[in-house]
């Protein structure tokens, strides 16, 4: 199985304020690329662009290819489950939209303590099991956003979990609060195989600092700042899938390149990637991955991804025109100044980011 797995959560869109409105003609250019030079990984969940990102596969995938020719993996939306009941109309809903009549791999959707009550309350382990002794499920694991700590004592209670999909990438390695390290140190403990999620967080690692570009361009002139990215990750010997979000054939094509011409690291190469990693750290503010998950639970619809990305952007790059930005899109959308701390957003945050005060420190910032 070749490690570059095609992410299904930041699609090509027609309307980049409508996560529903995928561009058939050009994902079905990149799908057609990518099986055509041996991929065959499609992740994806439930509440990805609104459930259309399920029903996406299908229609692009399932109708056009022979079912072993493609591995599909999905998730159990534990954070949306409110009864034992629910979990098997979520799966048998995931198997319609899918067209298919087994998932490949299947997990529970970012398992962590926030979640734990609910995984326990309505028995999700013996579920998620339970669907693989009946051949509906290949593999069972767990996606997760927590610290090594959780995973330990969730690796050391739950056996039958056969993998882990972890946020891995180069800026988050020894972050303190993520602990990417940790997390895979630990999987690599019990011998649990590692899929990696936001392997370029999504995108960050492209929209570096200037310092950070002129690092990796005087290693390397011809490689992409993706692809120093990729290569931490292919690094990895307990990594068997990396995940990657392409929604542009120049992205597809370059993340292909480096898969397929990757070499071990060298030390060398190994430390400029530890140097580029605290020179990034030192100007990002806001650890956002722009998943998206918080935009459904906000009642005044703050497009709270896009606001912590221009943040960002003012604070890593020169000449950013972030400010601009900022004033367009406020002219006729919702500005963060609007939040209400219901705290919605914060309850679904992977990185755990309080994003109540993050708004005010871009509405402080820009205004």
């Amino acid at each position: 199985m070749k490690r570059l797995g095609f992410g299904f959560m930041r699609l090509p869109l027609i309307d980049p304020d409508d996560p529903t409105s995928i561009n058939k003609e050009e994902l079905k250019e990149l799908i057609d690329i990518y099986m055509k030079n041996g991929f065959n990984y499609f992740d994806t969940a439930h509440v990805y662009h609104k459930g259309v990102s399920e029903k996406i596969i299908k229609e692009l995938i399932v109708d056009k290819y022979p079912r072993d020719e493609y591995i599909i993996a999905d998730k159990l939306p534990i954070f949306n489950i409110n009864s034992k009941d629910q979990m098997e109309t979520i799966f048998q809903e995931q198997l319609d939209r899918l067209g298919v009549n087994y998932i490949d791999y299947y997990m529970i959707h970012n398992a962590s303590t926030r979640h734990q009550e609910k995984i326990d309350k309505f028995q999700a382990y013996e579920f998620i099991k339970h669907l693989k002794d009946k051949g509906y499920v290949k593999h069972i694991g767990i996606s997760c956003h927590d610290g090594p700590e959780f995973i330990e004592e969730t690796l050391k209670k739950h056996p039958e979990i056969e993998f882990i999909q972890l946020q891995i990438n180069y800026l988050d390695w020894n972050n303190k609060t993520i602990d990417a390290k940790g997390c895979y140190d630990v999987a690599c403990k019990y011998e649990k195989p590692v899929i990696v999620m936001e392997p370029i967080k999504g995108g960050t690692l492209i929209n570096v600092p200037d310092d950070v570009k002129k690092l990796f361009k005087s290693t390397n002139p011809d490689k992409s700042l993706a692809s120093w990215a990729l290569d931490f990750d292919l690094n990895l010997d307990n990594v068997f899938m990396i995940l990657s979000g392409m929604n542009t054939k120049k992205q597809l094509e370059d993340n292909i390149h480096t898969t397929e011409t990757f070499k071990k690291l060298t030390q060398k190469q190994l430390d400029i990637i530890k140097k580029a990693a605290k020179l990034i750290g030192r100007s990002h503010e806001i650890p956002c991955t722009f998943c998206g998950y918080c935009l459904d639970g906000c009642p005044e619809h703050i497009n709270i991804p896009k606001y912590f990305d221009l943040y960002n952007t003012n604070k890593i790059l020169e000449n950013n025109h972030a400010i601009m930005y900022y004033e367009n899109y406020t002219s006729d959308h919702p500005k963060p100044s609007a939040c209400i701390e219901c705290g919605n957003c914060m309850e679904i945050c992977p990185q755990r980011i309080n994003i109540i005060e993050q708004l005010k420190n871009v509405t402080k910032t820009f205004n």
